[in-house]
């Protein structure tokens, strides 16, 4: 149905007066006469029935009455909503993440998000590289956090923050009464390395830190997320090179102490997303991020 026609009814119906609807409606009287009798003739029904006074509503003009307020509340809501999707106010944003990347920049910046635009739906997805980039592709994500993420024609990838290491250790480990590890600390000693993951990541930094700095390299286990890694600290099985922000993970039995390499000093977290997307909500949350790595950077300097 004609929503005009159905503004235009309820008008009638409320005033119960052709006269007075015409005015509320800042119309003449005749056009909107012959609205009521078009929308009568497409319903098949008559709606009113004139009377000295002015319209008494029908029987079908009263059932039509019970659901034109609902029809055009919703339709006004649906505007809204519509109107608030295309300012990027709502919708639902499906964001990939991964294992040490939750532990405290990410939810961060998903918080100011979130306190900006409450009424976007954030829908997170536990994801490797590999299976980001893909759904990404695949449109299953709209944007995707990780490091060391190889340069993609068609992705878009910026630096949100540069992360220090830092050594996890369980705390009977003599090392652990340093201030302070190096690389060569480390040599011969056992580790726990993470993610065991073909495309290059974490690991292959610590591999190559060890390899520049002639250090041996015994690893005691791999496994394919921080979590895990640590859980293996705490169990003394070995120490484990991770960022900084894998000290909020303080599980009993394990200590931290900052790593000290010319060659593994920090590693950066990456927002990436489909440099093609033209979504305006896909363009205020990389505006978060971009405000949050600017702030993160200017802590640096």
């Amino acid at each position: 149905m004609d929503l005009k026609l159905m503004r235009y009814f309820l008008a009638v119906a409320e005033e119960r007066n052709f006269t007075r609807a015409a005015q509320r409606l800042h119309m003449a009287q005749p056009p909107l006469t012959r609205q009521i009798r078009a929308l009568e003739e497409d319903i098949g029904t008559p709606l009113f029935t004139r009377t000295g006074k002015g319209v008494e509503l029908t029987g079908a003009g009263e059932a039509l009455l019970d659901e034109v307020p609902n029809l055009l509340a919703l339709a006004q809501r649906a505007k809204e909503k519509a109107a608030l999707a295309g300012e990027g106010q709502s919708g639902r944003l499906d964001i990939g993440i991964f294992g040490s990347g939750v532990l405290d920049v990410i939810p961060r910046i998903l918080a100011r998000f979130h306190g900006e635009r409450p009424e976007v739906k954030i829908v997170l997805h536990s994801l490797t590289k590999t299976e980001q980039i893909a759904a990404l592709r695949e449109r299953r994500i709209g944007v995707g956090f990780n490091r060391l993420v190889p340069p993609e024609d068609d992705l878009a990838v910026e630096e949100v923050l540069r992360e220090s290491m830092t050594v996890a250790l369980p705390a009977h480990d003599p090392l652990a009464k340093q201030a302070s590890v190096t690389i060569p600390d480390l040599s011969d000693h056992p580790l726990i390395l993470y993610p065991r993951l073909p495309i290059a990541g974490l690991a292959q930094q610590v591999m190559q830190a060890f390899n520049r700095e002639k250090s041996v390299l015994r690893v005691e286990q791999e496994v394919e997320d921080v979590l895990t890694a640590v859980a293996l600290v705490a169990g003394g099985f070995g120490a484990c090179v991770t960022t900084a922000s894998t000290a909020s993970l303080r599980l009993p039995g394990v200590v931290y102490r900052p790593l000290v390499s010319k060659h593994l000093r920090e590693i950066e977290l990456s927002c990436l997303y489909r440099a093609s997307d033209e979504s305006p909500l896909l363009a205020a949350f990389v505006a978060v991020v971009r405000e949050f790595a600017a702030k993160a950077s200017a802590r640096r300097k």
